[in-house]
């Protein structure tokens, strides 16, 4: 089942509070975005504080035309001197917006299909303390769904299974989805440098908050769907994708269940992975064996192939049901929040109280 923020929008007053009291930046990587760009800046509402338009190298000299038409002052344009990707790009506009201060960074799509109305929704989450980051749903009303291209529904659904076993959060839907907004604070426990800068940066991200224990919501949206093409590949992506989810589920389970911590879940994984492999291998040799011989396998021959295949796999759906019930609840930025308020304590004696050692960092 989806975790997902029912479309709730924040109301007048409390969309000029956000502004008030937090800083809210927005990161719109561009390529190939002219036509729709300063639409996008202009339907962006008054709750933002800094807009980050990053030129990704875009033949169409997008920063370019930003500066010679768009006269809103929040507006700064950051060039790439090569094209880095879409990831590569919100990177960027992390970092400076991390810079500058700013305490919420959401990230916007240059080609329009982001109703950049739809900021404060994304954004209430991170601020009110409930989650860490949170990402856009395609998938929540039905209405959407049905008006998705059939291609596009095919593979995001395809790909929102696959990335619940990669990325460990079995409550979200849509991975790909890059309408997203993410605290500051969190950005800072991120390797950055380690993320992938291209389209598979969306689901990498994923991964990399579930290293760091971080909390993400899904909030429903509307895409829309215009004349925009896409500069995404689908048959070399498919191929790209499928490798990348593989090696960031391996990956994740090994950080989780062997290297960070070690639980009942550990050994039901070890466990079952031994007996379904010496089952299905068994009976495999066992088969063609017979097969070659023509004489038929025992009922004991049998029973020592799929006894351990059957034990091995309910074992290891098991392990499946612990983990998707192990997906972080206490959001980080609130951990972080409460450390911060803890008074000091001073120890008696000649003992000086020495800081708390900075968090450290997922790596790969």
């Amino acid at each position: 089942m989806s975790e997902t923020v029912p479309g709730k929008e924040p109301d007048a007053g409390t969309t000029v509070a956000m502004r008030e009291k937090n800083s809210i930046g927005v990161v719109i990587p561009c390529f190939r975005v002219a036509a729709h760009i300063q639409g996008v800046i202009a339907g962006i509402g008054p709750e933002v504080s800094r807009i980050y338009v990053v030129d990704d190298c875009c033949p169409e000299n997008t920063g370019d035309l930003v500066e010679t038409r768009v006269t809103d002052p929040r507006v700064r344009v950051v060039r790439h001197e090569a094209n880095k990707g879409v990831g590569g790009a919100v990177i960027t506009g992390y970092r400076q917006a991390v810079t500058d201060g700013i305490d919420v960074v959401v990230k916007l799509d240059g080609d329009g299909q982001m109703d950049p109305k739809l900021i404060p929704r994304f954004v209430w989450p991170l601020l009110s303390g409930d989650a860490d980051y949170t990402k856009g749903n395609r998938f929540y009303h039905p209405e959407d769904v049905s008006s998705m291209p059939k291609v596009r529904l095919f593979g995001n659904s395809g790909l929102s299974a696959l990335a619940k076993f990669s990325t460990g959060y079995w409550n979200l839907l849509d991975p790909t989805n890059g309408y997203t907004a993410i605290h500051t604070r969190v950005v800072r426990e991120l390797p950055l440098d380690k993320l992938s800068e291209r389209y598979f940066f969306e689901t990498d991200m994923l991964f990399r908050l579930n290293t760091i224990g971080a909390v993400v919501l899904d909030i429903p949206m509307t895409a829309v769907y215009g004349d925009e093409e896409s500069n995404l590949k689908v048959r070399s992506a498919a191929v790209e994708f499928l490798w990348k989810n593989l090696r960031i589920c391996i990956k994740r389970i090994l950080y989780n269940y062997f290297l960070r911590d070690t639980s009942l879940a550990t050994f039901e994984l070890v466990g079952g992975l031994g007996l379904f492999l010496f089952g299905i291998t068994f009976g495999a040799f066992s088969w063609m064996a017979s097969i070659h011989t023509g004489i038929p396998a025992t009922s004991g021959t049998v029973m020592l192939s799929a006894l351990p295949t059957i034990l091995g796999f309910q074992l290891l759906l098991n392990f499946l049901g612990y983990d998707a019930a192990n997906v972080p609840r206490v959001p980080l930025i609130k951990r972080v929040r409460e450390q911060e308020d803890l008074p000091a304590h001073e120890p008696s004696g000649e003992l000086k109280a020495t800081p708390a050692a900075p968090r450290r960092r997922a790596g790969a």
